[in-house]
């Protein structure tokens, strides 16, 4: 059963991750990548909702558990498949030739957060969820190409705050700092202004593909030298006290 789903909506794709608190593991990752595939090979899509199913949670990050028990079980060529997919989907997201707008409807932690930031545009409901990067708390460090990835949503020293602290901010305070379009009054009002939002797009991909592919060349880069061996040597924790 897949994870990740998608629907046609007029000129939207609407992708829906349905997992509950929508923790990312390989299956996540390549059902999510698999979603993204099959709707731009619809010609007539315009624009990309990213959202989830869950009244609570967008996407609560990485699969702790399944992680640890791949280490116990010395299946690090699954950890490295997840890390290697996971970049492959944050490369579409930044290349894929219409808009993406990550609709988050409740917690976005971690990688989750990570997620939202890839897409090009944010809208985040105003009375339930938090964004948080708690990796500072967990001994996660940020791989070079997460680190650029979330530059490109917040401005430096709005980031550096969240990155350092770990705190938890509320749409309404994420709005202030011009990381989302908007703060939307409820989960009926976030659909409503995201669609509303891709609905006023109809850009021809050709030239909306190579913008895209051209503002993040820098990322694609990193993503593509700097995490690939940090991945491989599976140096993915910090440990010390």
């Amino acid at each position: 059963m897949s994870v990740v789903t998608w629907e046609k909506k007029e000129h939207t794709a609407i992708v829906w991750m349905d997992n509950a608190a929508n923790t990312q593991n390989l299956t996540f990752a390549k059902d999510l990548n698999h979603c993204l595939q099959a709707a731009m090979a619809e010609p007539d899509i315009r624009a990309l909702i990213l959202t989830a199913t869950d009244p609570k949670s967008f996407s609560q990050g990485v699969d702790l558990p399944w992680i640890e028990e791949a280490f116990a079980q010395g299946s690090s060529h699954e950890i490295k498949a997840f890390m290697h997919t996971m970049n492959e989907l944050f490369i579409r997201l930044l290349t894929l030739p219409v808009p993406t707008i990550a609709a988050i409807n409740g917690h976005a932690f971690g990688n989750g957060a990570i997620l939202a930031c890839a897409c090009d545009f944010r809208f985040m409901r105003a009375d339930r969820g938090y964004f948080c990067f708690p990796e500072v708390d967990l001994g996660i460090p940020f791989l070079p190409g997460m680190l650029a990835i979330v530059k490109k949503a917040f401005a430096y020293d709005q980031f550096y705050d969240l990155y350092l602290t770990g705190r938890r901010a509320g749409a309404e305070e994420l709005a202030e700092r011009k990381m989302l379009v908007k703060a939307s009054a409820s989960s009926e009002a976030l659909m409503e202004d995201a669609m509303a939002f891709a609905a006023t797009f109809d850009k021809g991909r050709g030239i909306f593909g190579t913008h895209k592919t051209r503002i993040h060349a820098h990322i694609l880069k990193i993503m593509e030298t700097e995490d690939r061996e940090i991945i491989d040597a599976l140096a993915l924790f910090i440990t010390d006290k």
